[in-house]
């Protein structure tokens, strides 16, 4: 536990600082997350195929180029190219490559690159872009705090007894309303300070908080289903006493683009 809080600590600006000023700084780090990401999964199930890393490396880089450069119109096209590039290298790679990696590896950029590039949309969106990225992180670090405690304190009955044996519902619930009381006391704020102007969005605000730490519960046990099912404790071990990236960001995978969806059809 020790460990776990003096990396958190130490980790907290690296975070917190692009973030904060966006730009350039943004797209680095969240590129970074996702390379290293999709990099863990895919070592997660054995994949040693070279070209298939070179592959994705090269997509995942494209794809952050198209949104620095506001080129969305030609997200289509490469998704499609990608899905094509992925199939002809099956073919160019076959015996040696399996279509279960190709599968994978189609999946694994849009659970990971694609739903975590959603902090950039929600960072770069005007009026509450600011205010609301912060939401993704306070919505499910938030959720894994109260859970944490509420289990400690009450748990009870297993959430998830194969996937997570020491999650509760008990816990569950605590998450769920922490996560709606953060949101509440973080709209409030943005209310004070003229960011919110309208208090009857609170009522999205707690929407967000409720179904975001559902989303961010969700996004945990699916991280744990992968490691159940491909044998492995952690991801990784770039963050010492949390694992890899998917052990520390799983729940953001999910909380991004449901924040993002909120705010652009119901508050901006």
């Amino acid at each position: 536990m020790k460990t776990r809080i003096v990396t958190a600590i130490l980790s907290l600006p690296l975070l917190i600082a692009p973030i904060y000023f966006g730009g350039i700084i943004l797209y680095v780090m969240i590129f970074l997350l996702s390379v290293v990401g999709t990099y863990e999964l895919l070592r997660a199930y054995k994949v040693k195929n070279k070209g298939i890393y070179a592959i994705v490396f090269i997509s995942t880089l494209s794809y952050y180029l198209l949104l620095w450069f506001n080129w969305n119109n030609y997200l289509y096209l490469f998704i499609t190219s990608f899905l094509l590039i992925l199939l002809v290298y099956y073919v160019i790679a076959f015996p040696k490559l399996s279509f279960e990696t190709v599968a994978i590896t189609f999946v694994a950029f849009f659970y990971i690159t694609y739903l975590i590039s959603h902090i950039i949309w929600i960072r770069e969106t005007k009026d509450y872009g600011f205010a609301f990225v912060w939401l993704v992180f306070l919505i499910g670090f938030g959720s894994d705090t109260f859970a944490y405690f509420a289990g400690r304190l009450f748990g009870k009955h297993k959430l998830a007894k194969e996937l997570s044996p020491k999650k509760t519902i008990e816990g569950s619930i605590g998450g769920i309303f922490g996560a709606m009381l953060l949101c509440i006391l973080y709209g409030y704020f943005m209310y004070k300070r003229g960011t919110l102007e309208d208090l009857s969005k609170l009522s999205w605000l707690i929407v967000m908080g409720g179904v975001g730490s559902i989303l961010s519960q969700a996004g945990d046990l699916v991280a744990s289903a992968i490691k159940r099912q491909t044998g492995i404790k952690d991801f990784g071990k770039i963050l010492p006493g949390h694992g890899g990236i998917l052990d520390r960001f799983d729940s953001n995978f999910f909380t991004a683009p449901f924040v993002y969806f909120i705010m652009t059809l119901f508050i901006n």
